[in-house]
């Protein structure tokens, strides 16, 4: 059997990378969720440098009814390429945690036709006499715990939460007796300085949270050692033990009282020198050792990259969704970029203003304008955003957005009732905006509102060096249009008959319009009595 599939690079020492098989005259069997997946006297256990052991087994020795092959590949250069299969019994499903050789490389053949399992997803270990053990042992005989896992697994992980969870079972199954693992990854965004996730030995769960700006400026933060890591001093370790210990930090004396006895707080930069922290602490008597500590350290350069790669993703969208919004950012990552890319929509069109803005700008300081002008905004997009809308342009003082129609050509239409909603909710919020104006004894604001339904263009315009994401078509004009009408009705809300046509909530005709640029009369609609109008 070895002589099918044996490797190595010959030396008078031992080789530095040897893949070998051995066909086992044992039994090895493998449980999940309460039932045997494989049961076999005919396993060959497959040994590869740095690797822990992996056991292929004949196809007919394993449960396959419980497998369900994937579109997943992935290459070995020694054994060729896999094909993978989900794994589910019950209500337990591990995606790809079975793969197998089904035409390997002539120096694997000897694995033809066997599959093998991702074992620590099973959370289970077998050791090389086909009796089960700690991941962590086998994991071992081969080298660092910590350094196997990095290269191996940790790549695997789903996002920053997933990261945290499994690299703190990685460090308690090692004998590290981590009780509380923290990693504070800053971030760039307009609302948020940072994401923390706080992993704890006694819960299953992560303590996810973000922090805002204003955190900045707490006195929990300021007095937290994460910032002289992030003004760059290094790390932290604070022993917790004996007489008198130093308990120079909010966190470290609440440690100090849970009973814990080591601190220590660990920066991880990021690839353009951005500080960022881990820290853990442990209950036991005498606290981590030398060699815990300095096989965590010599893993972070590698961990901050994936933690990078979760945090560059999750600023891409976030800053996708603040710029473009959450369903055109959408559209952006999955590949609409390109000058012309584009799509059909159709759609109800919110267009607002704010009535007599340059006169008010002009008698004002800049900034004082800006924060009228913002707080208006707050008043108009919010609601938008709130109801399932989509704010695409912010034009001086005017907002385009839209509510895109999911019900395909059917009468009633919820999006026209949650625009119509928003409008409402957007009127009582700028209410509420001119009582305060009035007790500072200013004029109160007038704004318009105009809603109307069509077809769209959505998509790429511009020049392939600067393009925005926008709806155009003749619909968007003639929202523009209508809105235009408020400044001559007595009414701040006003609809189009395409609108009114499918909405469910009363609207009641005024009269026919001409609109400027259009043909045909229009005939306008406006809400009825009912709250928020």
């Amino acid at each position: 059997m070895s002589d099918d599939v044996e490797t190595s690079e010959s030396s008078s020492e031992l080789p530095e990378y040897s893949i070998s098989a051995e066909l086992l005259d044992r039994n090895v069997r493998i449980e999940f969720n309460g039932v045997t997946i494989v049961d076999s006297n005919r396993a060959i256990l497959y040994k590869e440098s740095r690797l822990e052991p992996v056991y292929y087994f004949p196809r007919e020795d394993v449960r396959m009814d419980l497998m369900q092959r994937t579109r997943h590949r992935s290459h070995c250069p020694f054994k060729g390429n896999a094909s993978y299969w989900n794994l589910q019994v019950g209500d337990r499903k591990i995606e790809n945690t079975v793969w197998s050789y089904e035409n390997p490389l002539p120096e694997a053949n000897g694995i033809k036709g066997h599959l093998a399992f991702w074992i620590s997803k099973l959370g289970i270990s077998y050791n090389e006499d086909g009796e089960y053990q700690s991941q962590t042992t086998a994991i071992e005989t081969h080298g660092s715990a910590f350094i196997d896992w990095i290269l191996r697994e940790a790549w695997d992980t789903e996002n920053a939460t997933d990261l945290t969870k499994r690299l703190g079972s990685v460090l308690t199954g090692a004998g590290m007796e981590v009780r509380r693992m923290s990693v504070f990854i800053r971030t760039l965004h307009p609302l948020l300085i940072g994401s923390a996730y706080v992993w704890r030995s006694d819960s299953e769960e992560i303590n996810n949270f973000v922090l805002t700006h204003d955190t900045l400026s707490s006195p929990t933060f300021l007095d937290s050692p994460l910032i002289p890591i992030f003004n760059g001093a290094g790390g932290i370790r604070r022993r917790l033990e004996g007489d008198n210990p130093l308990l120079d930090y909010g966190i470290i004396k609440q440690l100090h009282e849970e009973g814990m006895t080591d601190y220590a707080a660990m920066p991880m930069t990021f690839s353009d020198g951005q500080l960022n922290a881990l820290t853990i602490a442990t209950d036991r008597k005498g606290g981590f050792s030398m060699s815990e500590l300095g096989r965590l350290h010599e893993i972070i350069p590698v961990l901050s990259r994936i933690y990078e790669v979760f945090a560059t993703k999750s600023v891409s969208n976030s800053l996708l969704q603040t710029y473009l919004g959450r369903h055109t950012g959408e559209k952006v990552l999955k590949g609409l970029v390109k000058r012309g890319d584009s799509e059909e929509l159709n759609a109800v069109i919110w267009f607002c203003d704010l009535r007599n803005s340059t006169p008010l700008a002009d008698s004002m300081p800049r900034d004082e304008f800006l924060a009228i002008l913002n707080r208006f905004f707050e008043c108009m997009v919010k609601p938008v955003v709130e109801y399932g809308g989509e704010v695409l342009n912010f034009i001086g003082d005017a907002v385009l957005g839209i509510f895109p129609l999911l019900d395909g050509g059917s009468t009633y239409q919820r999006a026209c009732d949650d625009a119509l909603s928003a409008a409402a909710d957007a009127k009582e919020r700028m209410k509420k905006f001119n009582v305060e104006r009035a007790e500072e004894a200013l004029d109160p604001l007038d704004f318009g509102i105009g809603l109307h339904l069509g077809k769209l263009t959505y998509g790429n315009i511009g020049i392939p060096e600067r393009l925005q994401f926008t709806v155009i078509g003749a619909a968007a004009n003639e929202a523009s249009r209508i809105e235009g009408l408020t400044k001559e009705l007595e009414h701040t809300v006003v609809t189009s008959s395409a609108f009114a046509e499918r909405c469910s909530s009363p609207l009641t005709p005024i009269g026919e319009f001409e609109l400027r640029g259009v043909r045909d009369k229009q005939m306008i609609f406006v809400p009825e009595d009912m709250p928020g109008f």
